[in-house]
């Protein structure tokens, strides 16, 4: 079996083996639900406290050290289940033990985690040069067929989006098809601070692996924000992806939420 790139297998997670042993599928231990474990978020243990209550935080990057257990829930239902103790209760006998410290703040923690690893993989691409930004040059590049995947803010122009989809589709040869770039659950000021650049508003990729790389925490935030019905067009398949009202809701703020969350991310400690 193999783990798909840069997100080295875990040993010893709780029910890690998925039904035919073939794909890397984890079960959700909330809904029982197995599924590719790019669609779900790990949480894992970190150094147990003063009196023996070792915390639960978000993994986001699926890579901290020991034990871990797999949610498939959106944000409302990971928030209802810790309410009502269902987590605290799965999470106990997943861990095998009552001694867990569960932050009632971890909806926030994991939103957060799951959007600061999507800006640290599209920093890391930026960093190898693989990352295109600014109109002009992902029009370029588009339309020489040369985007495997393009990215707008959410709150981008609805017009400067168009046209520069219409560049991919004309690179692609897709003209008519209806593919387009999908919407981020980001805004550009937060884009902009992340990547270093001033007025990030689209994004491309030319490597279709920095494609799938990028897609990885991309479809684990989405999920977590309830987005994933919605979905995004999956970079050289030629499939549409969903307008900015799909992506985000109109109900929801720029970023894809409908509530507001602290940007900081727990750091887990070797176990």
């Amino acid at each position: 079996m193999r783990s798909p790139r840069n997100e080295p297998l875990t040993p010893h997670d709780i029910d890690d083996a998925a039904p035919g042993g073939n794909a890397p599928e984890r079960r959700c231990v909330l809904t029982g639900r197995h599924a590719p474990r790019e669609e779900l978020l790990r949480l894992a243990l970190g150094p147990a406290d003063a009196e023996g209550a070792a915390p639960v935080l978000p993994d986001a990057h699926a890579r901290a050290p020991g034990r871990g257990a797999w949610i498939g829930v959106d944000r409302a239902a990971l928030a209802t289940a810790l309410v009502n103790g269902k987590l605290r209760g799965a999470l106990a006998r997943g861990f095998k033990t009552g001694q867990l410290a569960i932050p009632t703040d971890l909806p926030d923690l994991a939103e957060a985690a799951l959007r600061r690893a999507l800006l640290d993989r599209l920093g890391l691409e930026l960093r190898a040069g693989r990352l295109l930004l600014g109109s002009d040059r992902i029009a370029r590049a588009a339309r020489d067929g040369k985007v495997a995947a393009l990215y707008h803010a959410a709150d981008a122009s609805t017009d400067g989006a168009r046209k520069l989809d219409q560049s991919w589709r004309v690179g692609r040869d897709a003209e008519g098809s209806g593919l387009a770039g999908a919407r981020l659950p980001l805004d550009r000021a937060a884009l902009s601070v992340a990547l270093g650049r001033e007025n990030v508003v689209h994004l491309a990729l030319a490597d279709s692996g920095s494609a799938e790389r990028v897609a990885i925490p991309l479809k684990r935030l989405l999920n977590f924000l309830g987005l994933a019905a919605q979905g995004a067009a999956r970079p050289e398949d030629g499939s549409a992806a969903a307008s900015a009202e799909e992506i985000v809701p109109r109900d929801a703020d720029a970023n894809g939420r409908r509530g507001s969350a602290p940007e900081r991310q727990a750091e887990l400690k070797d176990c």
